[in-house]
């Protein structure tokens, strides 16, 4: 009896795993998808990223990654980094207006990236690989999207292509997005006055008023000190006008 309760228990427990596997889609590589990392960066500024490639197939391995930079938001530097067993190839296009670098007018930006897998480094079943990039100065806009094709050993491709919607579920083959903020404002920095002199501070007036009240009372002073003098010389005056009266 308790070999049969056993046994109905582990029966149970599979048919309620396949279910929530076929229900909810627990199903590990199907979920795995071509992102970049981080997700964020600064408008302005230079990125280090990685687009981060799982390999979804239990049969193949992944050859080549092609990463498609946003035409509507172009790049004036881009540069890789060497991963191992894997070459490198860039594509450019023409910019109108050109892109400004370091006080330089790029009128070329890059298009598109491809990696390609040489010998035994391709992306196994069960494993992942990520290509490093730096990029920048990065454009003033809110997103960029790279559109990615991944093609495995088996001649199959993964189109990483659709763009997310707001207020939407994630599409089945999502873009990787990277969300660009605006550049802080410096800290410290002051506004300039409509004649574009700095703003007194208050510690600034205070010794001013010190100031001042200091030269009035010695101007007081010397005035006090005058009038002392001109009254005794008219004094010393009026007394050797005056006759001397004798006894």
């Amino acid at each position: 009896m308790t070999r049969f309760r056993r046994t109905a228990t582990a029966a149970a427990a599979l048919a309620f795993t396949a279910a929530a596997t076929a229900v909810l889609g627990f199903a590990g590589p199907a979920s795995a998808h071509v992102t970049v990392n981080p997700k964020e960066a600064t408008q302005g500024g230079y990125a280090r990223l990685a687009f981060r490639v799982p390999n979804e197939s239990d049969t193949a391995s992944t050859t080549k990654l092609e990463v498609t930079l946003p035409a509507e938001a172009p790049v004036g530097s881009v540069s890789t980094m060497p991963v191992p067993g894997w070459t490198v190839a860039m594509e450019k296009r023409k910019v109108d207006p050109p892109i400004e670098v370091h006080g330089s007018q790029l009128t070329e930006a890059v298009s598109k990236i491809t990696w390609t897998a040489t010998g035994d480094a391709a992306v196994k079943p069960g494993q992942f690989q990520e290509f490093p990039v730096s990029m920048g100065p990065l454009p003033q806009v809110d997103t960029m999207i790279f559109k990615i094709l991944q093609t495995y050993s088996d001649g199959n491709i993964s189109r990483w292509i659709e763009p997310p919607t707001p207020g939407a579920e994630e599409p089945e083959h999502p873009a990787p997005v990277l969300t660009l903020a605006p550049a802080a404002a410096p800290a410290g920095s002051a506004a300039p006055t409509a004649a574009g002199t700095a703003v007194a501070s208050p510690d600034d007036d205070d010794d001013d008023e010190g100031n001042g009240l200091a030269v009035g009372l010695g101007v007081a002073g010397l005035v006090a000190g005058l009038a002392g003098l001109v009254l005794g010389g008219l004094a010393f005056a009026r007394s050797r006008r005056e006759p001397v009266v004798k006894a």
